[in-house]
């Protein structure tokens, strides 16, 4: 196969590449979960404990020494804290592990482009899996939480695979632009550390988006992690329903980034092996 070659850049092929490599995807997302605790005492178990010892640190800090209070709580209890900060932080972790890999994802990997035909599109999808199982083990953490706590556990939480989705989706598309331009422009690593604790502060995470001042609005309604936080806080903690007209237009938005990030990557594959 000419590396130089032009690539598919429809969603038929996508769809198609992703079914054909199926096995690769899952092989690949086992390896990737399994190399990161290899060789430690815990192994797995660090999934649990990580999010575990996140959560009692950060709410030491903002509900001990910070004495901060979450509003709509039922009551101050520094379980009710932890669970509505730990919902929001579980997101952004989601979002964070992805993009903070993704403009070295194809530097990382040479053999990849220059040794073998690979489909290089799937190890965005891979990141997106192996991020998606520690999220999943993360959450059975605020789970416990909320049933420790004063808010109610409800059948809502059933709706929680509906909101991350979307995200997924457009975590994919932001990795594939990013792992495209970090070829080309290896300062995109160095800066997208920075963003990402800037973005942190800047999520609904530590605070109810409620408390945000009408005139800084726009800067949540534009960050791509807000709706999912204040969604997965809404069905998790308030037993109340997704707002499906916001979550359809948050999908297409998902699906349009997607398809722009996989068009770019696409595009300019070609040039890997000319840079690497």
């Amino acid at each position: 196969m000419n590396p130089h070659a032009a690539h598919p850049i429809s969603l038929t092929a996508l769809v198609q590449s992703v079914w054909r490599h199926k096995g690769l995807i899952v092989t690949l997302s086992r390896r990737e979960i399994e190399g990161r605790y290899k060789g430690s005492l815990l192994g797995i178990f660090w999934s649990f404990l990580t999010p575990a010892l996140m959560v009692t640190v950060f709410t030491f800090v903002f509900g001990e020494i910070f004495n901060a209070r979450w509003a709509g709580a039922k009551t101050e209890s520094h379980f009710d804290f932890a669970a509505a900060l730990f919902t929001g932080l579980l997101v952004y972790n989601l979002f964070s592990e992805c993009i903070g890999k993704a403009p070295a994802l194809i530097t990382s990997n040479p053999v990849y482009v220059k040794k073998i035909i690979f489909p290089l599109e799937t190890l965005s999808i891979v990141t997106g899996i192996a991020a998606l199982f520690h999220f999943a083990i993360a959450y059975t953490v605020v789970i416990l939480l909320v049933a420790a706590s004063n808010w109610t556990l409800s059948w809502t939480i059933i709706f929680t695979p509906v909101l991350i989705a979307p995200l997924l989706v457009m975590i994919t598309g932001f990795t594939w632009m990013l792992s495209a331009l970090g070829v080309f422009i290896r300062d995109i690593g160095q800066i997208i550390a920075p963003a990402l604790t800037a973005m942190m502060f800047l999520s609904p995470i530590f605070y109810p988006l409620s408390s945000v001042s009408p005139k800084y609005s726009w800067i949540y309604s534009i960050n791509p992690i807000t709706f999912t936080i204040e969604q997965l806080r809404a069905v998790l903690l308030h037993q109340k329903t997704p707002d499906w007209g916001g979550l359809a237009m948050y999908s297409l938005i998902s699906l349009a980034i997607a398809y722009v990030g996989f068009l770019f990557f696409q595009k300019i594959r070609k040039g890997f092996s000319d840079v690497i």
